[in-house]
């Protein structure tokens, strides 16, 4: 019985972390298209920014944890806009860390699972992913956040287990596409709004008043962060 157990579960480990060929360039190309029908129309991104906020979210809470604060919960709202509470000094490299990387975490999820995907882990991407959205999922507090957490993560698991290759690939690519694309926007909609006088509080301006530096500088490198990750993973995607 345990050698059976050990069997499987070795090879379920092979499967986990092996790789998976590469999908047509068509796909690829495909997969782009469809993350830039539902970013660039403004319509369909007030429906789909809901999965940036869970990785903006998602981004605050885990960088939280690296640095030894006390993650309490995490919610996300209809509007697309969330929050993520946690204890700990309100100062410091940890503080600076966790206000740092809402807006930097989508697109560097997209560069690492371009990264993984490149080297052809298309079963790894997407049960990483799975794993990151269910310990997700446990921090959130108020309805909305666990029924959006809910249904984003069973899609991860209904394509992780049920699909096949063909559309465990094509649903990847396009997960990664969304990341990198839809990372890009969310900095720029903020500093438009800054301009008009709102979003006083943004995690540009507490990341001023905890550094001293400007929030033109943080939204720099929100800016630098995003677009160095579209085009480095985007490469990556397309093989060139």
């Amino acid at each position: 019985m345990d050698s059976t157990a050990t069997a499987s579960l070795a090879s379920l480990w092979d499967e986990v972390s092996g790789t998976q060929p590469d999908p047509d360039l068509w796909v690829v190309i495909a997969t782009l298209g469809a993350a830039l029908a539902v970013v660039v129309p403004h319509g369909l991104w007030r429906i789909s920014r809901n999965a940036i906020t869970i990785a903006h979210e998602g981004g605050h809470g885990l960088v939280a944890l690296l640095t030894g604060r006390t993650l309490t919960g995490i919610r996300l709202h209809s509007d697309t806009s969330g929050l993520t509470v946690s204890r700990g000094k309100p100062h410091g490299i940890g503080m600076i860390l966790t206000a740092a990387a809402g807006y930097t975490a989508p697109p560097l999820l997209g560069l690492g699972g371009a990264a993984l995907l490149g080297s052809g882990r298309i079963t790894l991407l997407l049960w990483l992913a799975t794993a990151l959205l269910l310990a997700m999922l446990v921090m959130i507090r108020n309805a909305y956040g666990a029924l959006t957490m809910l249904v984003t993560g069973g899609l991860f698991v209904l394509v992780s287990w049920l699909a096949g290759p063909q559309v465990q690939a094509a649903f990847a690519y396009a997960v990664v596409w969304f990341l990198l694309i839809g990372g890009v926007r969310p900095a720029f909609e903020l500093q438009a709004k800054r301009a008009r006088g709102g979003a006083g509080d943004s995690d540009a301006d507490q990341l001023s008043r905890l550094t001293h530096v400007p929030a033109g500088l943080w939204f720099f490198l929100f800016h630098a962060v995003s677009l160095c990750s579209l085009i480095g993973g985007g490469r990556w995607l397309l093989d060139l």
